[in-house]
């Protein structure tokens, strides 16, 4: 099916959202809480566009509203700049310190604003994506906790979280840094609690913790893992050339 954004024929298939439509054709729209592994949050409101349907213009969220043939699709009209700045406007409160959310206000000219005060020191934007990373990948460690001005990302009792595994899939997937995380050669610190790092065989490099690792074989039934990733995919291209003659 076509559909057009901001004038430009687009072809997409059925079931498609508008933001994966527009990044196939290089027209830039601005996310936060988008990850490719983990879609469907549609929370941040910083991808919101313009979309016309029969006749009527609506304001939808491009990572979660689904193309239809001869939707016509608005990123950058008065109207989208304005919710758009309204909204970042809103997230540089929540999160000052957040690098990503401070770039965006200045490519949209975001103002300041002196009559709220800003969350001193904040960079999370509560967008959700780690404790989903935590929940597909890791032991659920972590969740939204409290209600209001008080809700915040945490593990339990707000303590060192037990079942967490340290394999930082929390951390990978924040759009804002707001996990900090620390490596040595030998050692991740995350979340209060420090973990042994796995090396790879091949290589040497540390890649996983040994909890991470573990808790990977049991979910998948297969042996820990053994190499990195990057020795793995050369071993599995090894094989196949043996296999395949290449």
């Amino acid at each position: 099916m076509e559909i057009k954004i901001n004038g430009v024929s687009c072809h997409s298939e059925a079931g498609e959202f508008i933001l994966a439509v527009a990044r196939r054709n290089r027209i830039p729209i601005p996310t936060l809480c988008h990850h490719d592994g983990l879609p469907g949050q549609g929370c941040c409101r910083v991808c919101l566009v313009e979309a016309v349907e029969n006749g009527w213009a609506k304001m939808v969220m491009a990572c979660v509203y689904p193309v239809t043939d001869g939707l016509e699709v608005f990123t950058n009209t008065d109207r989208v700049e304005a919710v758009r700045r309204q909204n970042l406007a809103l997230l540089r409160l929540r999160a000052p310190e957040a690098e990503r959310v401070r770039q965006l206000c200045k490519l949209y000219k975001v103002p300041d604003d002196e009559r709220f005060e800003a969350m001193a020191g904040e960079r999370c934007i509560l967008c959700g994506l780690c404790a989903r990373a935590c929940l597909a990948l890791g032991t659920g460690a972590i969740a939204t906790v409290h209600r209001g001005v008080a809700k915040k990302i945490a593990a339990p009792y707000e303590e060192p979280p037990e079942d967490c595994i340290g394999c930082g899939s929390c951390a990978e997937s924040c759009p804002t840094s707001a996990i900090p995380m620390e490596e040595t050669a030998e050692t991740r610190t995350i979340w209060g609690r420090v973990f042994t790092m796995l090396r790879c065989a091949r290589c040497g490099v540390p890649f996983t913790t040994e909890e991470a690792a573990r808790h990977a074989a049991e979910s998948t039934g297969q042996e820990a893992a053994a190499f990195c990733p990057r020795c793995r995919r050369e071993r599995i291209g090894a094989t196949m050339c043996d296999v395949y003659g290449y």
